[in-house]
């Protein structure tokens, strides 16, 4: 079962280190152009700030993503 973690519930220097990780997987596409990682970040925290992304905690795999918003 995921849960949502709303960003406001982690310190700000977390919100950052969970958005840092999940930019530099391999994967991660942000189009045409190449971003720098405070450019991909700032995309991130703007997404989950307009609630277009939320932070999901996996109690059963014990971990965190960030996903699209339903």
């Amino acid at each position: 079962m995921a849960v949502v973690v709303p960003p406001s519930a982690l310190a700000p220097e977390t919100l950052t280190a969970l958005i840092e990780s999940f930019v530099l997987r391999e994967g991660t596409d942000y189009g045409e152009r190449e971003c720098s990682l405070a450019e991909k970040v700032a995309q991130v925290r703007a997404q989950l700030e307009r609630g277009e992304a939320v932070i999901l905690y996996s109690e059963l795999h014990d971990s965190v993503t960030i996903v699209p918003a339903p």
